[in-house]
């Protein structure tokens, strides 16, 4: 094994989770008397975990039924988990092009590892099923460390895990909160259009921006020195 390791997030990077996430989030809502969310509102609703992500849909709706207290907030976020681990690869889709860039990876000895704010068993549980487990040396969730993204430490963590220098890394992914945990540890950040954020481009930081892993592959050459 090298020490070169290529880091990815997962929700929007290297599959499309929306439709089981949104399923999920809909569920709850529906249960608890909020509304429900069309597929296109996981752009702004998804990146922070589980709990963030109700309590945003939950306020961003009119009138008085925007507010939801602690408890409750705890609950609805049991249930949506619960629903989501049940459901969670009945529509998700690996992107385009992930599969033939891993592939590539793994002939060259990268090390390769998932950085998400997703829960890490749900993580691991969504890797298995969909049939990308085998690829990773390391997985890191929400919940494997005390902090998570947009924490640098996310990030370095993994590295320090895999034994891998920060200059022989890259962070792939595809929102503000990828970037900002990448740009705080000097880590090389490729943006992935399409993913989960409702920010423009221009506005989010990135060292180099790719319409999908079809176009990773030349970058991740030229950065890692292969």
């Amino acid at each position: 094994m090298t020490n070169k390791a290529i880091l990815f997030d997962l929700d929007g990077t290297l599959v499309e989770t929306a439709p089981d996430l949104m399923a999920a989030h809909n569920h709850v809502m529906e249960k608890y008397g909020h509304e429900k969310k069309p597929l296109s509102d996981i752009r702004y609703l998804a990146g922070r975990g589980a709990a963030t992500m109700l309590l945003r849909s939950v306020e961003s709706q009119e009138g008085r039924n925007n507010k939801i207290d602690e408890q409750t907030h705890k609950i609805m976020t049991k249930d949506f988990i619960d629903y989501y681990a049940a459901n969670i690869s009945k529509k998700s889709t690996i992107n385009e092009g992930v599969i033939e860039f891993l592939d590539w990876c793994k002939s060259k000895k990268i090390q390769l590892a998932v950085c998400t704010n997703k829960m890490e068993r749900l993580t691991i549980k969504l890797l298995k099923e969909i049939k990308l487990y085998d690829y990773f040396d390391y997985i890191a969730g929400a919940d494997t460390f005390n902090y998570r993204k947009p924490d640098p430490m996310h990030l370095t963590s993994i590295l320090e895990i895999l034994n891998v220098p920060i200059e022989n890394s890259i962070m792939v992914g595809d929102s503000e909160t990828d970037a900002d945990a990448a740009k705080a540890a000097k880590i090389k950040f490729i943006l992935v259009k399409g993913g989960y954020t409702e920010k423009n481009y221009d506005q989010i930081f990135k060292d180099h921006l790719i319409e999908n892993f079809k176009d990773i592959k030349p970058l991740s050459q030229k950065i890692l020195g292969i």
